[in-house]
């Protein structure tokens, strides 16, 4: 057996994010003409917010996941904290208080490195409810959940007064994803899917019938955001419609590289898989799936392979946010669904959500890292 580098990695893990981070660049900079001068620089700013993740990725990788586990709960404390401080000390952007202005920097969004902290956490916890209990009866496991619910609940309430309510969806998503791949008994996911009708239920029945009331309840802002919402499928928002337009003009082979026939709003962000198929069209559209397809499936398979029973529910936790960016992101750009911020993993501009996901790469690094420490 031959003992390799401690920080060597697969190429099946470096060759997608290196395609992703020149489609990422071919996009952005594709936005620069459509957009105010202040932003015509946003494709150098994420070649620099790149070479940061990989640093932060790196470091990661020198911690060690058994380092992030043994301190889940104090990232989970420091994301809380900073979570309560961006209400109070946050920059109001598009009626959101989402952001920390930090100087030379740009801005910063807590709520997306708190799912990171979350994965962390609910890695921790459930690793430690199956070594404390290797046949949990029906108490055991209602304890349990209550205590994963009062973790996901507090960051969730104060994410959705920012209001960030992509955000609140991703952190059930990976609560969900990671329960499943915890072993978690299949009642409780019938009774959570009834609760939730339930709920819904009547959350949409107050919406649809006594709006007075819904107002009254949650607020005007609420209410114009699900309003929002519930118009998506008219099409009729300058957004989605101009979106579809240049999607749909693209043809085959799409207008070319910084030929974007159209301005949209959040193009750089939100809509930039709008911006890659305009300028690349069908034929880019289908490479660019099937790059983060792959991806996906070589986590997955890490998954499978690895030993570790934390970093397989820590995988769970990424798949399951990344598998729902991407869907949800290219499914509301083409008005499959309603409109929301939510980006698209390693390809929207964006300097947090960037970092967040290169801080999950250095995790993914070291899971694949065990699998390489000893060949043939």
């Amino acid at each position: 057996m031959k003992k390799i580098s401690k920080y060597k990695v697969e190429l099946s893990i470096l060759i997608p994010i290196f395609l992703l981070f020149i489609i990422s660049i071919i996009s952005i900079y594709s936005t620069k003409d459509l957009l105010s001068v202040e932003y015509s620089n946003l494709w150098i700013k994420q070649i620099i917010w790149y070479l940061i993740g990989l640093v932060l990725a790196y470091t990661t990788m020198s911690l060690g996941n058994k380092f992030l586990y043994n301190n889940a709960y104090i990232f989970y404390i420091i994301g809380i904290i900073s979570l309560v401080l961006v209400l109070f000390f946050g920059i109001n952007v598009n009626n959101a208080t989402c952001w920390f202005k930090i100087p030379f920097i740009g801005t910063l969004q807590p709520s997306e490195f708190m799912k990171i902290f979350l994965i962390i956490t609910l890695s921790r916890m459930i690793t430690d409810f199956n070594d404390t209990y290797k046949n949990p009866d029906v108490i055991d496991e209602l304890k349990f959940l209550l205590k994963v619910l009062i973790i996901v609940f507090i960051p969730s309430v104060l994410t959705f007064i920012e209001p960030d309510t992509g955000a609140v969806i991703m952190y059930l998503i990976i609560t969900i994803m990671m329960l499943f791949v915890g072993g978690l008994r299949k009642r409780w996911f019938i009774l959570t899917i009834g609760l939730i009708i339930i709920l819904l239920g009547a959350f949409l029945a107050i919406y649809y019938l006594n709006q007075d009331l819904f107002i009254k309840l949650f607020g005007t802002s609420f209410f114009y955001r699900m309003d929002r919402i519930t118009n998506w499928s008219s099409s009729s928002g300058l957004q989605l419609k101009n979106s579809l337009i240049a999607i749909g003009s693209s043809g085959i082979t799409g207008h070319g590289i910084n030929n974007t026939p159209i301005y949209f709003p959040e193009m750089q962000t939100d809509f930039i898989f709008a911006v890659y198929a305009s300028n690349t069209g069908l034929i880019g559209s289908i490479i660019l799936i099937l790059i983060m397809s792959y991806f996906d499936l070589t986590l997955i398979g890490y998954s499978n392979k690895t030993n570790n029973i934390t970093d397989k529910y820590a995988v769970g936790g990424i798949i399951g946010v990344l598998l729902f960016q991407q869907l949800y992101n290219i499914s509301m750009t083409i008005g499959l669904l309603p409109i929301m911020g939510i980006t698209l993993p390693f390809v929207s501009y964006g300097g947090s959500s960037l970092l967040s996901y290169m801080l999950l790469l250095g995790i993914i690094f070291n899971i694949s890292n065990e699998s390489l420490r000893y060949t043939n």
